[in-house]
């Protein structure tokens, strides 16, 4: 027997529930084993084998389209690394800069001195840059 639900997001967050290339929407019907449909008005259909699965995919589809909040601590995976600090991916498929100097609350000489790139960490999110990119902290995490 199959469960199915629809919900309604706002139309502005149906890109960000779909990802590039169809990848965040794939994404959380693999990992969640419901097959996930979005239509041009929002409304979000889910079919699942079991509640479990349906609840699961819900909260990915909330997470996917959740705005970062100033303050949150967040899991997230480093997944590139440059000489002034640490991309982090976090809350589904949102990406936030943790610089250098919010890796350690003493000095790091090299961002791979604290972090790699496919290392999950913990990242509270301080604010955002003028172009509205995310900037995130890992010393600010243990507070």
């Amino acid at each position: 027997m199959t469960l199915s639900v629809e919900m309604t997001i706002p139309k502005d967050k149906i890109r960000e529930l779909i990802g590039p290339k169809g990848q965040t929407i794939r994404a959380i019907s693999t990992e969640t084993k419901a097959r996930v449909t979005v239509n041009d008005d929002g409304v979000v259909k889910i079919s699942a084998p079991d509640e479990g699965a349906q609840e699961a995919a819900m909260t990915k589809i909330r997470e996917a389209i959740a705005d970062p909040e100033v303050g949150r601590i967040y899991e997230g995976t480093v997944v590139k690394v440059v000489p002034f600090g640490a991309f982090v991916n976090f809350s589904g498929h949102k990406d936030g800069l943790v610089h250098i100097s919010e890796l350690s609350p003493t000095r790091v000489n090299q961002v791979t001195d604290v972090v790699r790139e496919g290392d999950v960490v913990r990242v509270k999110v301080i604010g955002f840059d003028q172009r509205g990119k995310v900037k995130l902290s890992i010393k600010a995490v243990n507070i």
